[in-house]
């Protein structure tokens, strides 16, 4: 059976891995093109692209595939499989591939379709995500099940560890549903009603919300794009925050432990969060303790909430 594996980000990697540690042929990878990269812009490649060429696979990289896909279609693949990809796939792509093109989605469909599902998962306070082996039609994530596996999500969680655990899902799931595929011998389930989550961005803190609401958004924006909040003329990337014990009764933002001692504890509008791990702007990630070593950040000082519209 020959497949094309699409994917990009660091996601990918492990089902591209187990697809081919599955015995498949895998005529080529289809992956984004190559993306400038820091303050210089320097072109840098995929991390499914670099583990590819790495494996010396033959790698395709469309800038728009719905309008360039015949070196697509002279690779005469049965089978494809797309891992966030992340371009959209038209009827004539998909009717390229015999067997069908099947989707790794990180999540139990029909909830979070779209982009960022780990991320918005998190971020909602959900206690569990998972995995869904998809057949993809025309929809946005709407095509029927083949499997899916459930995955807890834990309060030590942010969306990197969380995408490394479903990664390793996805590649246990793809290396179950590929055999089935190529019997034929696959009974789909149709998906119910669903709704589609946005892609996430960098998000100002509202320390008005509760400490679970607050702690589960800057544990989905970690490790990027980043929840942050200002304080005085600062402004603070976080990466890490749990929940926290609070007595206190001072307003939402208010900082109420600021010591290398105690760490960093802000008030929300129910409870508080410990801000474990941090990054002021333009400095490096480190850890809330360290950062209050020297650093100007004291009791009682307040965070901006901000403005609703």
């Amino acid at each position: 059976m020959k497949i094309v594996f699409a994917g990009t980000p660091e996601f990918a990697l492990e089902p591209l891995t187990a697809v081919i540690n599955g015995g498949y042929e895998v005529v080529a990878v289809l992956t984004q093109p190559d993306k400038p990269q820091g303050r210089k812009g320097t072109l840098t490649p995929s991390p499914v692209k670099e583990e590819a060429l790495r494996r010396g696979l033959f790698v395709l990289q469309p800038e728009k595939l719905r309008t360039d896909f015949s070196a697509l279609a002279a690779l005469k693949a049965d089978l494809m499989v797309t891992c966030a990809y992340g371009q959209i796939l038209t009827q004539e792509i998909l009717d390229l591939f015999p067997l069908g093109v099947w989707n790794i989605h990180a999540s139990i469909l029909p909830a979070y379709r779209g982009a960022a599902p780990i991320a918005r998962a998190i971020i909602d306070g959900c206690r569990e995500t998972g995995v869904t082996i998809m057949k993809t039609e025309l929809g946005l994530d709407t095509g029927d099940i083949l499997l899916a596996e459930r995955c807890p999500i834990y309060d030590s969680d942010d969306c990197g560890t969380l995408s490394d655990r479903l990664s390793r899902l996805g590649a246990e799931l793809i290396t179950s549903a590929l055999p089935l595929i190529e019997r034929g011998d696959y009974p789909l389930r149709k998906q119910g009603e669903g709704f589609v989550c946005k892609k996430v961005q960098r998000t100002e803190v509202d320390f008005s919300r509760s400490s679970r609401e607050v702690s589960c958004l800057i544990r989905g924006l970690s490790p990027a794009p980043f929840a942050y909040a200002n304080v005085g003329e600062l402004t603070l990337n976080f990466w890490f925050a749990e929940e926290a014990a609070c007595e206190e009764t001072a307003p939402a933002g208010t900082v109420i432990e600021a010591s290398p001692k105690e760490g960093l504890v802000i008030k929300c509008g129910e409870g508080a969060v410990r801000i474990l791990e941090l990054q002021p702007a333009g400095g490096r990630r480190m850890s809330a303790r360290d950062f209050l070593n020297g650093r100007k950040l004291t009791k009682g000082m307040q965070f901006d909430i901000p403005r609703t519209v």
